[in-house]
């Protein structure tokens, strides 16, 4: 497989991982950025890879991992003069699930993305992060754990039956 064939096969879900980590669509599409990037600059050797996407999950982890690192350096800094560019505001639930994230500890972020976001099987996570199913496993439940926490108990709504449902 040549690189733009792998790019477009696999830039959309490397997107939503790295967006899954750091919950900041800028930052993510930096991160991806960065990731192939480097995976341009050694595709020689990459290409023999038996799973080049797991190779630059690994990176985007790795960078993730560092900008969160820079945060600190970063609010040392006066705020940029200029406001940014206008976006379109994200959706309540959006909000709601992102700021729910970033409570929780990056290996559970990247255990619930990697699962819920890329389809990753427990098995796949284990091999890919290099430990026991078991353990990834104890990092999604922690994970859902530190979202419900996080989330606050669902309101009951009314069926067209008049009963209570929660949902």
């Amino acid at each position: 497989m040549d690189f733009d064939s792998f790019y477009r096969d696999t830039s959309r879900r490397l997107l939503r991982y790295a967006y899954g980590l750091t919950a900041d669509p800028a930052e993510a599409q930096d991160l991806v950025q960065e990731a192939y990037a480097r995976a341009w600059q050694r595709w020689r050797r990459l290409s023999r890879y038996e799973n080049q996407e797991a190779w630059l999950r690994l990176v985007v982890t790795r960078l993730a991992t560092d900008r969160w690192r820079r945060l600190g350096a970063r609010r040392a800094r006066p705020a940029p003069d200029r406001p940014p560019s206008h976006v379109p505001p994200p959706s309540e639930n959006t909000v709601l699930l992102v700021g729910a994230m970033r409570t929780l500890p990056l290996i559970h972020r990247r255990a619930l993305a990697l699962h819920y976001l890329l389809d990753r099987s427990v098995a796949e996570i284990a091999a890919e992060t290099g430990v026991s199913t078991g353990t990834v496993k104890s990092w999604l439940s922690r994970g859902r754990d530190g979202l419900a926490a996080a989330l606050g108990p669902l309101e009951p709504t009314l069926t067209a039956e008049g009963r209570s449902d929660a949902r």
